[in-house]
């Protein structure tokens, strides 16, 4: 063997080229870390933000033991378990039970989407772009690639899991001692790392990313529905949920740990799983067959905005069933929030300064501005495709033949306002009927789908802020992210946790008006959509004069 190949051999490896089916894994780790030294320190900040943040609102909104024991009389409701957790919470209402009761189902499903992106990423994306055929025909096992996308998975929860931990032991709240805390971020490591197991499985079966992300996703959705049908009926569908499995564990309540067992065995068959479908198949490959498609193309994939919808259509439908659903879910406790915030002082306040003619309708304002965010994060993940597309190459080939600039990015603009436009009339539709449905208020119906509908202008400046990043500086259009998230910060937390008002001003959510419970205001809607089509144009305008980035 020359001295060449000897130096250039990754440590791990004997002396024969793939002989050891995790050679290279070490590099690969590494190479992945500093490829997400960016995106993993934002979405544990994220996640570790909102987790402590609302445990210091609940100090303060629920300071006396009678306020906490109206919450948990108001939570023994069938609406109330479904949204938040089991029952045997409610027994010892503290401030750590109740962050465990209503927090941790909903939290460690962002824990999940985490780890799924994560492995996704690493595994099916860069088999799609080519890139991990060129690296695997160096001193690269078979199982080197898969290794490190997990070990990157369960690296980034461990770290959750620590430093949630840290974060709300360090609080000094009242029932939140170090044990509860352990336990509180062990389970969201757990679901993490079952998920991530589950999304290695997936990406096996189908060549695409976004196919392989889907259905990962979609064990996310259906284990949080059995987990949800579980705690309102019977019991036996809970346990066939991890996220039932974490609730389970009951953190500062009973401080259970071997749930988490059922976790960690599910993880490890499903990893074994993985290992073995991925030796069943060519790099580049999904066990399932592509299906061969029509002979030839339909008149709307001739055309550069039929042909960007079909391929955001996937994420669209998803991001439709997803939001649809969270409205009917609100809807399904509209007429229960009154009592569920009777004599919670520190609530009541929030709501009059909200204002409107009832609690439900006040309620109803806060929780628009939760549907818009999480419309706003389709309309970051769809305006920022056409970046996408050109890293990859497959940008190149399109502008090289008659199609403008403007055509090619336009329609995956216009796909992104519209989709975005049609999500909010969604779960405001979802939100409207089950509202009016539980209410008997018909009136509900277009007072609700309008308050969604009234964020549009929000999200069109958030799109066109994506295609101002995109145009001018394109390695920096992932900063779009900033606007939904702190969207959520000061437009949500912030109004429990009394942010001042200049906070919310630099969000363009926080110029929308609070329907139904304020009345329609056209002048901030107006100049949101001016500033939207300024941003458009300019965005437009820098991606004209910029080089495209060549493969």
């Amino acid at each position: 063997m020359s001295a060449a190949a000897t130096a250039t051999r990754p440590k791990g490896t004997t002396g024969r080229t793939g002989a050891h089916t995790l050679a290279g894994t070490g590099t690969l780790l590494r190479f992945n870390l500093r490829r997400d030294r960016v995106r993993l320190p934002v979405w544990l900040a994220a996640l570790l933000l909102v987790t402590v943040s609302t445990a210091t609102s609940y100090r303060d909104l629920y300071a006396d033991a009678e306020d906490r024991a109206s919450v948990a009389a108001t939570m023994n409701s069938g609406a109330g378990l479904a949204t938040s957790g089991p029952r045997h919470y409610l027994t010892d209402y503290s401030f750590g039970s109740m962050l465990s009761h209503q927090m941790l189902g909903f939290m460690v499903v962002m824990t999940a989407l985490m780890s799924v992106l994560i492995v996704t990423r690493h595994t099916r994306t860069e088999e799609e772009t080519g890139r991990a055929e060129l690296v695997r025909s160096t001193v690269v096992g078979r199982h080197a690639y898969l290794t490190a996308a997990l070990a990157v998975a369960v690296l980034a929860n461990v770290a959750l899991a620590l430093l949630l931990t840290a974060g709300l032991a360090g609080l000094g709240v009242e029932s939140m001692d170090w044990g509860g805390s352990l336990l509180y971020g062990a389970a969201h490591a757990a679901v993490g790392i079952v998920f991530a197991c589950l999304a290695a499985v997936t990406v096996q079966v189908t060549a695409y990313s976004r196919g392989a992300s889907g259905m990962a996703l979609a064990a996310v959705g259906a284990a949080y529905v059995l987990r949800a049908a579980g705690d309102v009926g019977s019991d036996t569908l809970s346990w066939l949920s991890p996220i039932g499995w974490a609730q389970r564990t009951y953190p500062y309540l009973d401080n259970r740990w071997w749930p988490l067992l059922l976790a960690l065995a599910l993880a490890a068959a499903a990893a074994a799983l993985a290992y073995r479908l991925s030796t069943l198949r060519d790099v580049g490959a999904g066990l399932r067959p592509t299906p061969s498609g029509r002979p030839t193309a339909t008149g709307a994939l001739t055309h550069p905005l039929g042909f960007a919808l079909r391929l955001h259509r996937g994420m669209l439908i998803g991001f439709g069933a997803g939001l649809f659903l969270l409205g009917v879910s609100y809807g399904s406790i509209l007429r229960e929030v009154e009592a569920m915030l009777e004599n919670i002082t520190a609530l009541e306040e929030v709501l009059q300064q909200v204002g409107g003619a009832s609690v439900a309708e006040s309620f109803a304002s806060m929780v628009m501005v939760v549907i818009s965010v999480v419309a706003a994060v389709y309309v970051a993940l769809a305006a920022l495709r056409p970046r996408a597309e050109e890293s990859a190459g497959r940008a190149e080939p399109l502008l090289a033949t008659g199609l403008s600039r403007t055509r090619w990015a336009g329609s995956h603009f216009a796909v992104a306002l519209g989709g975005g436009t049609f999500l909010l009339l969604l779960a405001g539709l979802g939100f409207g009927v089950m509202g009016a449905l539980m209410t008997g208020d018909a009136v509900l119906l277009p007072k609700l789908t309008g308050a969604a509908l009234a964020y549009a202008p929000a999200l069109w400046v958030t799109g066109a802020l994506a295609l101002l990043l995109f145009g001018w500086l394109p390695r920096a259009a992932a900063a779009v992210w900033l606007v939904p998230v702190y969207a959520f910060a000061v437009g949500y937390l912030g109004q429990l946790l009394q942010f001042p008002d200049w906070m919310n001003n630099l969000s363009p959510f926080g110029h929308v008006p609070q329907l139904p419970a304020a009345s329609l205001d056209w002048t901030p809607l107006l100049v949101l959509t001016a500033l939207a089509a300024a941003l458009t144009a300019l965005g437009l305008a820098g991606f004209r004069r910029r080089d495209l980035d060549c493969k």
